[in-house]
């Protein structure tokens, strides 16, 4: 895989233009969409409004001064403006990812054929011109202009610039694999490609859409917790302008004491509704998304991100997700009359050329029964090709004669011996059909017009994949594990990857009847897909990711597309999921905690002189109330700021029960929002009383 940009929290480039935005933002149309913020930016216009008022005609014995109500007005608009911030900055990581996508999409030009076959007459045609149904024709060396699907041809496809990925993939007519994406590659062969779609409609504008955020929905949980916050900013809106009518009747009972100033209760107010969750809530959401992209997987939803973080179901496939997705070499089964060491040479000595996994395993098997790896004359490397589905090489012997070495598919070895006058002997076929039966993939070894045996190809469960199914387990996951082998390699693979569950002979039909059974016990269900008989399954599961090698019809299925086409990143999307609901849930912890600080801060600021036994609530011992109000105020400001990066990054996930983790949350955002505001605000009201601005 390609090297990806590394993970830059604050990156000096995104900086510019989200203190801009932040700006932009203040309008009351975009506020209004966060009801907690936009309590706050009409408190800001009203002290604003208060302070104006009060430099054009001063109020008398007891009033707020203009000085201190500015200074309060002040920094209410940089709380609405930290929060704007933060919202622009994940806004901006977001774009710039769709910025370095939308460098992909190059001005090409096509092949447009006239009849839809191979060779047939064509015009040239700019690939911004076409339109869906239209059939082109691409050659080695070429870009393929739009998405599409192969209708004939088979070619080796470079698809780096889309997926990261340095091997190229084979795409051939019919089947699972005949799906193409513009802005990819042809390197080998040719291609004959019927446009699915039009111009603005290909996957990588969907991907450029979709990472822009332009779509966004709130998440079920998000529209919760938005309740939940609107509920507590309603409540403590009812209190605070209960307090003026009942600071006037106390002034007037007690006959001493000053009536609560307006500016003083929309400190309060702003002090004690969530801020600080309010303020990053967008931020959190969008960041969720983006960290997805960091991963290389588009996700058209955060409602999907954060379905990912509730998953109690995973359902993965066996072949590339707990096994190695290419097999490996596990033993040499001779030709009869052919000696293992034999056979083991000239696998290796065929394999050697081979950067493939499966050509790296063969040469690393052969090498352990003491193989002969020197060859005798010049060498000429035959690659692999989609047409052949054979590799070796050709070696110039000191007669003049050619030793031609070939490995490869047991049909293809069968022709190519063939064609030169040999046959494969019975026990040699045989042996294939018992590799097979174990599913296992046998490989055909050929030395000119002699079949020398067949290599056993198999699959190999991924080191460490037990350990994360455990870990999973621990969390409280179910693991299950689907394949199309039979029941008896199944469950052997099953066993030794440590799942807890697996579907053997799955159709179709088993994937999707299995999810809704899980969906049917209240579970949510997980999936990786790539080919058009997924399309069902992933429709119905809650977290559906679509390979990006895949068919159109299962990443159009999917909620989620991996770029990699690595099926193990579903656990990668999971624990992103989990950060994400993490996240959220830490920043309201510390949001609520943090109130009752300002509480011993503002409430004897604003009633002590009515009420002088309020004094003994100033823990803090605050330098004045005019001091305790503003240090409150200033405290709510910055903590937004100093918490933007613990939104944009995310709670790091680990793997322990719900029980152990909401004591972990409860003893650090928990504990630390109640401690964090007392020292902050004492620190900001000795700094104002040491300046005399308070």
């Amino acid at each position: 895989m390609t090297n990806k940009k590394p993970f830059v929290l604050l990156d000096p480039a995104l900086l510019k233009p989200a203190i801009a935005a932040s700006f932009t933002k203040l309008s009351p149309r975009v506020q209004w969409r966060n009801p907690v913020m936009f309590v706050v930016f009409i408190g800001s216009i009203l002290t604003t409004l208060l302070g104006l008022q009060a430099l054009q005609a001063p109020g008398g014995k007891g009033a707020d001064s203009a000085g201190f109500i500015f200074a309060v007005a002040i920094w209410l608009w940089f709380t609405v403006l930290f929060a704007n911030f933060a919202e622009a900055l994940a806004e901006g990581r977001s774009k710039a990812q769709a910025a370095s996508l939308r460098g992909l999409k190059k001005s090409t030009w096509a092949k447009k054929l006239k009849e839809p076959k191979h060779g047939a007459t064509f015009l040239p045609e700019q690939a911004e011109n076409l339109r869906k149904g239209d059939v082109v024709q691409v050659d080695a060396g070429e870009m393929i202009p739009l998405d599409g699907e192969v209708i004939e041809g088979v070619a080796s496809v470079d698809e780096s610039a889309i997926t990261g990925e340095s091997a190229p993939v084979v795409r051939e007519s019919g089947g699972d694999f005949a799906s193409v994406t513009g802005g990819t590659r042809v390197l080998s062969d040719w291609l004959v490609v019927r446009i699915s779609v039009n111009p603005g409609e290909s996957f990588l504008d969907r991907m450029i859409s979709m990472v822009e955020g332009a779509k966004r929905q709130k998440t079920p949980n998000e529209i919760a917790l938005t309740i939940l916050l609107v509920a507590l900013t309603i409540v403590f809106l009812v209190v605070t302008v209960t307090l003026l009518p009942f600071s006037i009747f106390s002034v007037e009972a007690a006959g001493a004491g000053t009536v609560v100033s307006i500016t003083a209760l929309v400190a309060l107010l702003v002090c004690l509704i969530p801020t600080t969750i309010g303020g990053l809530l967008s931020a959190v959401g969008v960041a969720g998304m983006s960290r997805m992209m960091q991963a290389n997987v588009i996700a058209t939803s955060g409602r999907a991100v954060e379905a990912a973080g509730d998953v109690d179901v995973l359902l993965l496939d066996k072949t590339g997700t707990i096994t190695h997705g290419n097999r490996q070499a596990s033993s040499f089964v001779p030709a009869p009359g052919v000696t293992e060491a034999t056979l083991a040479t000239s696998a290796m000595q065929a394999s050697m050329a081979d950067e493939t996994p499966e050509g790296r395993s063969i040469v690393t098997l052969a090498q352990k029964t003491n193989a002969i790896q020197a060859l005798v004359g010049a060498t000429t490397e035959v690659p692999f090709t989609a047409q052949t589905r054979m590799s070796g090489v050709d070696v110039k012997l000191n007669d003049g004669s050619t030793r031609q070495l070939r490995k490869g598919a047991v049909d293809a070895v069968r022709k190519h011996v063939e064609a030169l006058g040999g046959s494969v002997p019975a026990e040699v076929l045989r042996a294939s059909d018992e590799v097979s039966r174990r599913g296992s993939t046998p490989l055909a070894v050929s030395d000119g017009k002699q079949v020398l045996g067949v290599v056993e190809l198999k699959d190999i469960v991924k080191a460490g994949i037990k350990e994360r199914f455990g870990e999973l387990r621990r969390m409280g996951i179910k693991t299950v594990m689907i394949t199309g082998d039979n029941k008896l390699t199944a469950a052997a693979i099953a066993a030794e990857a440590g799942v807890d569950d697996f579907l053997a002979e799955a159709t179709p039909e088993d994937k999707l009847k299995l999810i809704r059974q899980y969906q049917a016990e209240g579970r949510l269900v997980a999936m990786t897909g790539d080919g058009t008989n997924d399309a069902p399954a992933l429709a119905q599961a809650d977290v559906a990711v679509a390979m990006n090698s895949g068919t159109q019809a299962a990443k159009e299925a999917g909620n989620m597309v991996d770029l990699d086409s690595n099926p193990t990143k579903l656990l990668e999307i999971v624990e992103t999921g989990k950060a994400l609901l993490m996240t959220r849930g830490s920043l309201t912890t510390f949001s609520i905690a943090n109130d009752v600080a300002k509480y011993f801060a503002i409430i004897p600021a604003i009633f002590v002189t009515t009420y002088p036994q309020l004094g003994a609530l100033n823990v803090m011992q605050l330098g004045s109330p005019s001091s305790a109000i503003l240090s409150a105020v200033i405290f709510n400001a910055l903590i937004i700021m100093f918490l933007i990066p613990l939104a944009l990054k995310g709670v790091k996930y680990r793997a322990v029960g719900a029980a152990a983790q909401l004591r972990r949350n409860l003893a650090v955002y928990g504990l630390g929002g109640l401690i964090v505001p007392f020292i902050g605000i004492k620190v900001i009201d000795l700094f104002l009383v040491a300046v005399n601005l308070s």
